[in-house]
């Protein structure tokens, strides 16, 4: 996921012969075949070898040592397949990305590359990128990132048993002040997996592992073998918290100097190898601080196979119109939010910065005492705003708790995310085609 919101937000032009014109120079094109079959879709040669080709040209960039193509064939499938499977959950569900969100996403890769959108554009056709290809991969990567926050970020719960625990102890506290800058390699196994699974799968791991110390470059290995959804790239997850990773992933850099390896470790997800690259010191704690506090309400229209996000915007259009001309916002909520704040007249009470969703607190912050916002879209569908109240207290204890609440999500996060992958890709229908000429 990592390595998804870096394509998002700093896409960066490398300037390489494109895989189209390599085709050109080459002899004739192979007819076009299906490689694997995902539920009711069909994953061509084609696409897999533009994709392949993708990757080559990231880890050229990174100047990092290439997998052979039959080694980077055989993960990229993987990939697209995964890909593929969230996507059509996706699309099943309602989640839908708007052409208007699109174009903003872009012109923002754009600015990332110092460029205006013309040039932009010209510049990716130069390198034989196809403009409608490029804006349908971006959307993707959208639908992707949107999906997890909806499904996965959805689903952490943290109690107030934790909090209390991790206050209790004072060693996150030490952990907190420091940053790790991780590498990884995650190989998954299924759900349901067997002894001899289990056994093939684990001896991969080893082979990986043997690899690494034997001296091979880690993006490499990383390209070679994880089925992480950043493992392609290298497995980089780049500067931490040390006291925001993994329990699994923390407890096991503790006891690494930069450089070093760690042993294999086991998941509920799967086999892990995680590379110290750098540890630092990030300061002492601060003191006493001021919280933030909103008392706002909302009116959600969710999306789904019913309701599309044109109707779901049109919807709210109309009742922010009955809202501007005095309508009770209590009763229309009780009527129309597809929440369980409905029957409180949408009421959600007092909330802290970091409590929802970036979306939904930036419209949020934006407006004045009283005043409704426009429809705003959020993983959970599209929203009503309206502030109540605001005020700011001094409560540090409070602030303890929200920052080992936000901690103990971010540290679950990961495996999380993980989990739901192999769920999702367990129960889907894949067959495989490759070996058909």
């Amino acid at each position: 996921m990592i390595a998804r919101l870096l394509l998002l937000c700093g896409f960066v032009i490398f300037g390489v012969p494109s895989l189209q014109a390599q085709t050109r120079r080459s002899v004739p094109l192979e007819v076009d075949r299906v490689v694997a079959v995902v539920n009711d879709e069909a994953i061509t040669a084609f696409e897999l070898r533009a994709r392949v080709a993708q990757t080559e040209r990231q880890l050229r960039a990174q100047r990092a040592q290439i997998p052979s193509r039959e080694v980077l064939e055989r993960q990229m499938l993987e990939r697209m397949i995964t890909d593929r499977v969230q996507l059509q959950f996706a699309r099943e569900t309602g989640l839908r990305v708007s052409d208007i969100e699109l174009d903003a996403a872009i012109r923002r890769i754009a600015e990332n590359n110092k460029l205006g959108l013309a040039e932009f554009r010209a510049a990716l056709e130069r390198d034989g990128l196809v403009w409608p290809k490029f804006r349908e991969e971006i959307r993707e990567e959208i639908v992707l990132s949107r999906l997890r926050d909806r499904e996965v970020e959805s689903r952490i719960v943290v109690s107030d048993g934790e909090i209390d625990n991790y206050l209790a102890n004072p060693e996150p506290i030490e952990a907190g002040a420091q940053e790790a800058n991780v590498s990884h390699i995650v190989i998954r196994i299924p759900e349901q997996a067997s002894p001899d699974q289990l056994m093939r799968i684990g001896a991969r791991a080893q082979s990986a592992l043997d690899q690494l110390r034997r001296g091979e470059d880690f993006v490499k290995v990383a390209a070679s073998f994880s089925d992480a959804p950043d493992g392609l790239t290298g497995g980089v997850m780049g500067m931490r918290p040390l006291d925001r990773l993994p329990a699994l992933y923390a407890d096991a850099l503790k006891k690494l100097k930069p450089g070093e390896l760690s042993d294999i470790l086991r998941s509920p997800a799967g086999f892990h190898i995680v590379k110290l690259v750098e540890m630092r010191g990030t300061g002492p704690a601060k003191g006493p601080v001021a919280l933030r506090q909103t008392r706002a309400r909302h009116i959600l229209i969710k999306v789904n196979q019913l309701v599309t996000e044109a109707e779901a915007r049109r919807k709210l259009v109309a009742i922010k119109e009955r809202l501007d001309n005095g309508a009770d916002f209590a009763e229309i909520a009780r009527l129309n939010s597809n929440d369980l704040s409905a029957a409180r007249g949408g009421d959600l009470g007092w909330l802290n910065q970091g409590d929802t969703v970036p979306d939904f607190e930036k419209a949020m912050d934006a407006l004045k005492i009283k005043e409704v916002s426009a429809p705003i879209q959020s993983p959970f569908g599209f929203h009503l705003i309206q502030v109540l109240e605001r005020r700011t207290e001094d409560a540090t204890a409070e602030r303890q708790r929200q920052t080992a609440r936000q901690v103990l999500r971010e540290r679950k996060a990961d495996e999380a995310h993980q989990d739901w992958i192999r769920q999702m890709r367990d129960r889907a229908y894949v067959e495989y085609r490759v070996e058909e000429r």
